[in-house]
């Protein structure tokens, strides 16, 4: 269990991504970065991990915490489902490189980076697709003191296009809300 720990945990750093910031910051640039930086080891800590190699997942249980550099996930589940195998290796006796295709992250998902925070019930991170999809009775991003209130939100993490909605069902539909305070996403270089 502890090699298959080692390979998963070695798999997470070289597949996953929380990456700081360059350019001026717009509300979905907490999610930025997933699976595209390398450069920053990333720690997963959770009260219990299951690895279930035969689903190609592994699931992280109990106030999981993800942190790379400044940026955050929190959650109180966490399913990495991934391609390539954990056991035994290959011919030459080498550990199986994986590649993390998708992330699930349920039960008050936190994402946060710098000053940027957004939360929800549910968040699907395709790193395929690169599309992260994050759902929920509220989601919330907010950058300092501005804040933006929905029930789905979908970021496509190549072109940084985010879309929030609050559609629902029956007498659960609502408005997207926005709170801008003047001049604060200024860009302060």
């Amino acid at each position: 269990m502890i090699n298959r720990m080692r390979i998963f945990s070695l798999s997470c750093i070289m597949a996953l991504g929380l990456a700081g910031m360059a350019h001026a910051q717009t509300f979905s640039d907490s999610f930025a970065g997933f699976g595209s930086d390398n450069k920053e080891p990333i720690e997963i800590e959770a009260a219990n991990l299951q690895v279930r190699d035969k689903d190609k997942s592994a699931i992280f249980s109990g106030n999981v915490v993800v942190t790379q550099g400044e940026a955050k996930l929190e959650a109180q589940r966490l399913i990495v489902f991934y391609s390539g195998s954990m056991a035994n290796g290959n011919a030459d006796g080498q550990p199986v490189q994986q590649s993390i295709s998708r992330l699930e992250a349920k039960g008050d998902v936190l994402v946060s980076s710098k000053d940027q925070v957004a939360t929800g019930d549910d968040a699907s991170f395709d790193m395929e697709k690169q599309v992260v999809v994050m759902t929920g009775k509220r989601v919330t991003l907010s950058q300092g003191p501005n804040v933006i209130v929905g029930k789905r939100l979908v970021i496509n993490l190549e072109t940084g296009k985010a879309n929030l909605d609050s559609s629902g069902t029956g007498s659960n539909t609502g408005r997207v809300r926005m709170l801008l305070q003047p001049n604060s996403l200024e860009n302060k270089n």
